[in-house]
């Protein structure tokens, strides 16, 4: 083909061409071909597939609040980039689509070797200093290798998986920054190495490259294989883990109390919600064999329920409240994952959010989050709720049909939920905690931001979880 006829080539009165895509030099170049364009997105489907299982799995055991937030947000953008990939595959003459099989023995022994990372500094530097600029790099070699008018579907999708990889790579290197020493480098550097080596005997992650024949790249964290752990691990910040000392649902119904005292204990619930990604990214590995679409359902209902934790830390800050003060426990998700198989662990989770959608359940908290007067507390309880319909959803279609009807279903809810009701007086006759009433002090605080003085009966409420759990059932007789 003449190059140089397209310099001559004119569009209309000189509007963009080619639906604002490309010139007409770079949409004459060839570029790739299906198969190797399918080779690559194949690639990039493994790569994030991957990404999402390390993210999800490390959630739990994360000590690191923060941490434990971005892995949730970016385990679920990885399964967005999952989805996208599935779909562009199965439109370029791919049945069947060969998704599962793994790439290349190297590739798989990188994502191997930091699944398996021992501690955060390892996980932190494979993740965003290793493996993710890599998926930038090859992202954007791709853009530029394949054609940008025949193959443009295929450009939006890593066009829009661009966006979000230099999101995650910014956070991480931050957070490296912020946690990770020179020394710490140094110490790690022979590993990272290998990382490198591999990826390079691999073809690069995208396969762009040949496969460099050096042998291979020994397992080092790997050579026992991964397990799971399920105990969820909290910062320093989070103090008297197992407390029970002070029950917010009781305080919320109660039509004695003001609509102003009862979003503090609205945002004490939505920050205790971390403890909901810890279980449900035990879920979520434990449960194999699912279509694809379960995984990346489950993990936005994940990503959600971090996101709820995080609106309440925003609400306290915003309220000139100290949250560590309050005791967010583990002692929900502590429990559902040390005691409770992955489908029990949904079976509690569903029944709590039908709970929820009874007029006493997210609509109620709605109206109080108005009726308080504070405009941003009716923003998190607006969303809050929208997201809960969703995720009885979710349910609806992913954990009902896995026990036969929706009768069951929540009858065995129920009964799971029930079962690990209340360690209220073991806990406290053990010494892991004293159920402290921390109420006063939060209390106190927000009263102090709001330029009024305390409510002697609101500061003196002091009813606990003794012999209750946390959902409505036994405050308003819902579910």
């Amino acid at each position: 083909m003449d190059q140089n006829a397209s310099h001559k080539y004119q569009s209309y009165k000189g509007l963009p061409p080619l639906a604002g895509l490309a010139a007409f030099e770079e949409a004459s170049r060839p570029g790739l071909g299906i198969e190797a364009a399918v080779d690559r997105l194949k690639r990039f489907h493994y790569v994030f597939r991957r990404l999402h299982e390390i993210f999800n799995a490390r959630i739990t055991a994360e000590p690191i609040y923060e941490l434990k937030s971005g892995f949730s947000h970016h385990s679920y953008l990885c399964t967005e980039h999952v989805t996208a990939l599935r779909t562009r595959v199965g439109e370029m003459r791919e049945p069947p689509l060969g998704l599962e099989v793994v790439p290349h023995p190297m590739l798989a022994l990188v994502f191997d070797e930091i699944l398996a990372a021992p501690t955060t500094l390892e996980l932190l530097v494979g993740l965003y200093e290793t493996v993710l600029p890599a998926l930038e790099a090859s992202l954007r070699r791709y853009q530029s290798d394949t054609n940008p008018l025949t193959d443009a579907p295929s450009r939006r999708v890593c066009r829009f998986a661009l966006l979000e990889v230099a999101d995650m790579i910014a956070f991480g290197q931050k957070c490296i920054e912020c946690l990770i020493t020179e020394a710490d480098r140094t110490k790690i550097q022979p590993w990272v190495d290998r990382l490198n080596l591999a990826l390079q005997q691999a073809g690069g992650l995208g396969g762009e490259e040949p496969a460099a024949d050096a042998g291979s790249v020994e397992a080092t964290y790997s050579k026992t294989p991964y397990v799971y752990d399920r105990i969820p691990k909290r910062d320093e910040r989070f103090v008297d883990l197992y407390n029970q000392g002070v029950n917010p649902e009781a305080f919320l119904y109660d039509p004695a109390f003001p609509a102003r005292a009862k979003t503090l204990m609205m945002l004490f619930k939505r920050l205790r919600e971390i403890d909901v990604p810890e279980m449900m990214a035990s879920i979520i590995h434990e449960t194999p064999d699912k279509p694809w679409d379960y995984y990346a359902a489950m993990t936005r209902q994940l990503w959600d329920e971090a996101r709820h934790a995080m609106m309440g830390e925003v609400g306290f800050v915003a309220n000139g409240v100290d949250w560590t003060v309050a005791r967010i426990t583990h002692n929900w998700s502590l429990r559902l994952n040390t005691e409770c198989t992955p489908i029990e662990r949904h079976a509690v989770l569903y029944f709590i959010e039908q709970g929820l959608m009874a007029k006493t359940g997210k609509r109620y908290e709605w109206e109080v989050g108005v009726a308080s007067g504070d405009p941003l507390m009716a923003t998190i309880q607006d969303f809050d709720w929208a997201d809960e319909v969703l995720h009885a959803a979710i349910g609806r279609e992913w954990y009902i049909p896995a026990i036969g009807n929706w009768k069951d279903a929540l009858d065995y809810g129920d009964k799971c939920w029930t079962r690990i009701t209340s360690n209220w007086t073991e806990v406290r006759d053990t010494g892991l905690t004293q159920h402290d009433n921390w109420w006063p002090s939060i209390y106190r605080q927000a009263c102090q931001t709001w330029g009024i003085e305390a409510d002697p009966e609101v500061l003196a409420y002091q009813t606990s979880y003794e012999a209750q759990r946390a959902d409505l059932k036994t405050v308003t007789g819902s579910a």
